[in-house]
């Protein structure tokens, strides 16, 4: 089993008495699910549908202040807690960026030995592992109470590109981007039944007419690795652009239809010039259908 500090995340807490309503009220994911030990994967959308911001969502218990605990991309921090400032109107809660004081253990192949408080199960792959929320300065005590290694970040990394799990800056930008493209109907980040949220309406007409036609696409490397932001080509045809890549995989964002088209023309895929192939040709056909859990 492995563990890993996450520099590139950081953390939000939102508390007071309206902090539930007030979240749920804004994000894709049903807040009201929340619980300590219990996480949950969403974004905040622009009111057009794109991600602002995705993140990882728990309740922190009365231990430790109670509120809801944002697991964030560090650069968006304070971003998204001026955001949610300018959301909060007359709301009883509070907002405040803890990314300086409080960060993310990710654990990961392996079952932890004993689930620390600020933990909980990932819930966009069950691959994933667990999230640890940690003062930096306390990443080995908490890598040798779960019974993990303490390993580079970069292998966190590896493990998510082959998972397929898509990650904001690399394989989709933010503020362009629609929580299809992101696989997050796919990734348990978006409750089609919880209600109104920001964005809500044009979410919910890609998933009832099923308009998406980009996706994060799992791709499998033959040689070396292309650079993130070329364009992958279907033959001579731009189809989409190459994203993150570790070892012989790598993650694309990908016309899903004129990829399917190529392939059944048996044309082959390549980025920067080099050979790349679909990891499983299943990825750009009929989607599976969204759950929660």
């Amino acid at each position: 089993m492995k563990a890993a500090f996450l520099t590139d995340r950081g953390v939000i807490i939102v508390s007071g008495e309206d902090a539930r309503s007030f979240l749920n009220g804004l994000v894709t994911t049903d807040v009201t699910l929340v619980r300590p030990g219990l996480g949950r994967f969403g974004a905040l959308l622009t009111p057009q549908g794109k991600i602002t911001a995705d993140f990882l969502i728990t309740e922190a218990s009365s231990g430790h202040g109670n509120g809801f605990l944002i697991d964030v991309p560090r650069p968006l921090a304070k971003g998204l807690a001026d955001k949610l400032g300018f959301y909060k109107l007359r709301a009883k809660v509070r907002i405040e960026n803890l990314s300086d004081s409080l960060g993310v253990v990710a654990v990961w192949d392996g079952e932890p030995s004993m689930k620390p408080e600020l933990s909980f199960r990932d819930p966009r792959h069950e691959t994933l592992g667990w999230r640890i929320h940690v003062p930096e300065e306390l990443k080995q005590s908490v890598a040798d109470v779960v019974g993990a290694d303490l390993v580079d970040e970069e292998a966190y990394e590896a493990h998510r590109i082959l998972t397929g799990v898509p990650r904001g800056g690399l394989d989709f930008m933010y503020s362009d981007a629609f929580p299809h493209e992101a696989n997050m109907d796919r990734l348990h980040g978006v409750d089609f039944d919880k209600g109104c949220y920001v964005g809500q309406e044009v979410v919910s007409r890609m998933q009832h007419r099923g308009t998406a036609r980009t996706r994060a696409v799992r791709v499998t490397l033959e040689d070396f690795s292309p650079e993130t932001g070329v364009a992958v080509l279907a033959g001579d045809k731009p189809v989409g652009t190459m994203g993150s890549t570790a070892g012989g995989h790598g993650i694309a964002l990908l016309r899903t239809d004129r990829v399917a088209d190529a392939l059944d023309a048996g044309l082959k895929l390549s980025a920067g010039g080099l050979a790349i192939r679909l990891t499983d040709p299943n990825d750009v056909r009929t989607p599976p259908k969204q759950t929660v859990v």
